[in-house]
C-alpha cells in the first residue's frame, strides 16, 4: 500500500471535470471512497484484470494524466471509477 492515510475527501461527494465511460461527459458528482491503493491493496498500474483500473489506464494515456498513484476510487451513480486527484474540481 502506497498511502498510509485516507484521502482527505474520503466519504465526501466532489465534482469531477472528467468525461467518464458509463457516465458520459462531465461534470459529475463523484463519491470518493479512498485512494485506489488503499481500496485494492495495490497500485492501479498492477491491478491486472480489474475493469475500472484498465479503463483508467487507457483514459490516463489518452488524456495525458500524470503517471502516479494519486488515484482515487469512487462512484458516479452505481458505477465505480478511478480518477486522478487533478480531475477534481476545486471549490
Amino acid at each position: 500500500m502506497l498511502h498510509n492515510e485516507k484521502h482527505p475527501l474520503a466519504g465526501q461527494t466532489v465534482t469531477l471535470t472528467a468525461d467518464l465511460p458509463n457516465a458520459g461527459m462531465g461534470p459529475h458528482e463523484f463519491v470518493v471512497e479512498d485512494y485506489w491503493d488503499r481500496v485494492s491493496g495495490v497500485s492501479w498500474m498492477y491491478s491486472d484484470g480489474n475493469f475500472a483500473a484498465m479503463i483508467y489506464g487507457v483514459r490516463s494515456g489518452v488524456q495525458g494524466l500524470p503517471l502516479d498513484n494519486e488515484v482515487l476510487y469512487g462512484k458516479v451513480g452505481a458505477f465505480g471509477h478511478l480518477v486522478h486527484v487533478s480531475e477534481i474540481q476545486e471549490g
